[in-house]
């Protein structure tokens, strides 16, 4: 039963979720935290991170964590996880390749035609706001801890976010090295912390 859940989910995830990985990972998180509950918020955000880090695009690696995390947590089998993970991973790419097989034949035909415009025109915005939305879903007392109860850990996830993004943003440092350093500085603090 998992199987065809994970399939349709997936299946509907890569058929509306448009700007990319990021763009998806807010409806990945609402179908498999929120509406399923196969996984929870903390393995969500861990999923993430390591699709974050391993080669690729990172809505297809999500789904390939999601499929082997959400048959592993409901089987407790390996064999039917790795399975999982397929099952999640073909089905997030299989709406992409049909609609791009569908849009590459007419694209060059009508891409400059006045309503192509206007749809790529309106999908801009909702690129942005999908993104938007992956980011502060990430934001959660989880992963950034409590301004009342855990303080410490709190304030140095807001500076670590505020330098990560001055470091992007004003002096274009590499997304690599800063992924690199932030690590660092974690293992680093929480290994102090005694976490």
């Amino acid at each position: 039963m998992i199987f065809i859940e994970l399939l349709c989910s997936f299946l509907m995830i890569g058929l509306f979720s448009f700007g990319g990985g990021y763009g998806m990972l807010s409806v990945i998180q609402g179908e498999v935290v929120t509406r399923h509950a196969w996984l929870t918020a903390l393995e969500f955000t861990d999923i993430v991170a390591v699709s974050q880090m391993t080669p690729g695009p990172i809505g297809i690696n999500s789904a390939t964590y999601v499929g082997y995390t959400a048959v592993f947590n409901a089987t407790g089998s390996e064999a039917l996880a790795v399975l999982g993970s397929l099952t999640a991973s073909l089905a997030v790419m299989l709406p992409s390749i049909v609609l791009m097989l569908i849009v590459s034949r007419y694209f060059m035909k009508y891409y400059k035609h006045p309503n192509v415009e206007a749809v790529f025109r309106l999908l801009r915005p909702a690129v942005v706001g999908l993104i938007a939305s992956a980011a502060l879903l990430l934001m959660t007392e989880e992963n950034f801890g409590s301004p009342t109860e855990t303080p410490l850990q709190f304030w140095v996830s807001v500076a670590l976010f505020v330098a990560a993004f001055v470091a992007m943003k004003f002096f274009k440092v590499s997304p690599i090295l800063i992924l690199l350093l932030a690590g660092v500085f974690g293992g680093v603090f929480y290994g102090l912390m005694g976490c």
